[in-house]
């Protein structure tokens, strides 16, 4: 029996891959990374950005999403990858996907792809926490105890059950402010498998305290190569 294969001739090539850097602000801090995915799909097809599709009864667009923030955060640094079957100006992508995404969805900018893989250039973020109304001086030592510790376990539900992960062992760096009598929790975080979430650091913070604390507004401020200064570099530079 003769293998079947698609209708039609194949797709068109892709001759150029682009990045793009964008923000998740506001209510859209709250869509799933399947509706994101969505609202990329679908923005692509109105800014008609001639994107280079897979082969196979089932084409989609070629769109590599990396390391994405969780649900419920904001960021200021996340990337999303396109293959294109003709070459365009980055800025004049930027202004047609800009407009096409929901509001709250915002490119910051679009440049031509670096070499190699872009998660490979995402080894770590830095996080901004929030915590209105609680004095920096109720939250510091609450910090300092969490990094004296060499490990800190907590329970995240698994789709295999719960599993005890550590959140300590990531945190490269954690320091507490006061901005209008509110705490900010600044945190750089190594990526990991899995990857550590602004929530369950809140989590370990509330084992110190030993009660539980306010929600925090958790945003990412930058992701990035991980130097050997601890500095987060620029993961679209050359």
């Amino acid at each position: 029996m003769s293998r079947r294969v698609p209708d039609g001739p194949p797709p068109e090539p892709a001759v150029q891959k682009v990045t793009v850097e964008y923000a998740k602000r506001g209510r859209m801090r709250f869509t799933s990374t399947r509706d994101f995915q969505r609202a990329v799909e679908r923005a692509v097809r109105l800014a008609s950005i001639p994107m280079a599709y897979s082969a196979g009864f089932h084409p989609h667009p070629k769109i590599s999403y990396a390391n994405a923030a969780p649900t419920g955060t904001a960021s200021e640094a996340e990337y999303v990858e396109l293959s294109l079957t003709r070459v365009v100006e980055p800025a004049e992508l930027a202004g047609a996907l800009d407009g096409a995404l929901p509001e709250g969805l915002d490119v910051l900018r679009v440049v031509q792809a670096p070499p190699g893989s872009l998660a490979d250039r995402l080894t770590a973020s830095r996080w901004r926490l929030d915590f209105p109304g609680v004095p920096g001086s109720d939250l510091a030592p609450l910090v300092t105890a969490f990094l004296d510790r060499d490990a800190v376990e907590v329970t995240r539900m698994m789709k295999q059950g719960p599993r005890q992960v550590d959140v300590r062992g990531p945190v490269l760096c954690a320091t507490v402010r006061d901005a209008d009598g509110s705490a900010v929790l600044e945190v750089t975080l190594r990526h990991t498998t899995p990857t550590i979430r602004p929530a369950e650091i809140l989590a370990a913070l509330a084992e110190e305290a030993g009660a539980p604390l306010p929600r925090s507004v958790s945003t990412r401020v930058t992701q990035g190569t991980l130097g050997p200064d601890g500095e987060l570099r620029d993961p679209l530079a050359d």
